[in-house]
């Protein structure tokens, strides 16, 4: 199967190196060519457009930055759907909007290709192993045809629904995620100021019912001080975004996910766009004059989990 990957950031770059790590025929392609020179070192190939790579490939990965993003390598004159033809298949790994996507796949489809949506979600440590986990949306049958690529670059491999049902999944779990890390940075800062011990206060708090993902990575960066997650805030603002427009799309009275916003925003308006998401506890720290810091945590996390070959999960209550 001869594979082509579009967008090698920090997400997309991990898992297009999980594929060539597990032997795979693949094509990159990226804005900057010498992000995608590490790749072709190591045995990937280079095409120049979109549209050449569609016509090259049977199977094709957009990750992107944003909706917008996608949407120009997708329907550009020389984009995507310009080189698609039946039998190919495109998945979408970007977190975007879930009419978007729709549109996007009913366009695809109109060629004859076939369209999931494959967003992730774990942590780029998890994507840099293949233990990350994948939400996909798309009919049974597309799925059933991938699912043996997909379970090498996740562990957990979730059939969702049609497309659009793994968007909104995505940006629902984003926003819990970022809710987290807003009550995680308000919560080491009070310990700090309560003058509690901050190695002593993350073990409390991860052996507790407080406990959660978001803690066990993003609050030892946190207390490192690199705040590196691999995640910035424009990242954020456009995720909490999207699920707060569909919440309000759809009627719900959101309380928290306006306010998550406000703070990301100001996070951004202060420390800039790329400024990485876990240091908007910067923001608490400058109003309480402390630094919430300790030592022995890493700068960056790791995946400590050997790679395994991955697995469907069958929801609870479902028919397996």
């Amino acid at each position: 199967m001869r594979i082509g990957f579009i967008g090698l950031g920090n997400v997309g770059g991990k898992l297009a190196g999980s594929l060539l790590r597990n032997g795979y025929n693949l094509t990159v392609l990226d804005l900057d060519r010498n992000v995608a020179q590490p790749f072709i070192d190591k045995g990937a190939s280079w095409i120049d457009t979109p549209k050449t790579m569609a016509g090259a490939v049977d199977l094709i990965f957009t990750c992107l930055p944003s909706p917008t993003a996608c949407s120009h390598v997708m329907e550009a004159e020389d984009g995507v759907i310009a080189g698609l033809s039946a039998g190919k298949i495109w998945l979408e790994m970007s977190t975007t909007d879930e009419s978007e996507v729709r549109r996007l796949a009913a366009l695809v489809e109109a060629t004859g290709a076939s369209a999931l949506e494959t967003p992730v979600s774990g942590g780029c440590h998890r994507a840099a192993t293949g233990n990350i986990s994948i939400f996909a949306g798309g009919s049974r049958e597309a799925f059933e045809k991938v699912l043996p690529l997909l379970t090498t670059l996740g562990r957990r491999v979730l059939h969702t629904g049609p497309v659009g049902s793994a968007s909104v999944l995505k940006v629902v779990t984003n926003y819990l995620a970022t809710a987290n890390l807003c009550a995680i940075t308000e919560a080491l800062t009070v310990a700090k100021k309560a003058g509690m011990d901050l190695n002593t206060t993350y073990e409390a708090i991860r052996i507790s019912s407080g406990n959660s993902f978001v803690h066990e990575t993003e609050s030892q960066v946190i207390l490192n001080g690199s705040r590196d997650i691999s995640f910035t805030m424009d990242l954020v603002n456009k995720d909490v975004g999207l699920f707060d427009a569909l919440g309000k799309r759809l009627g719900v009275p959101l309380e928290m996910s306006p306010l998550v916003l406000d703070i990301f925003k100001d996070g951004q308006e202060r420390y800039g766009a790329r400024e990485w998401s876990p240091n908007i506890i910067r923001r608490l720290e400058e109003a309480c004059d402390v630094q919430v810091l300790a030592p022995g945590f890493p700068a960056e996390m790791l995946d400590s989990e050997p790679e395994e070959p991955g697995a469907e999960i069958i929801p609870k209550g479902l028919p397996v």
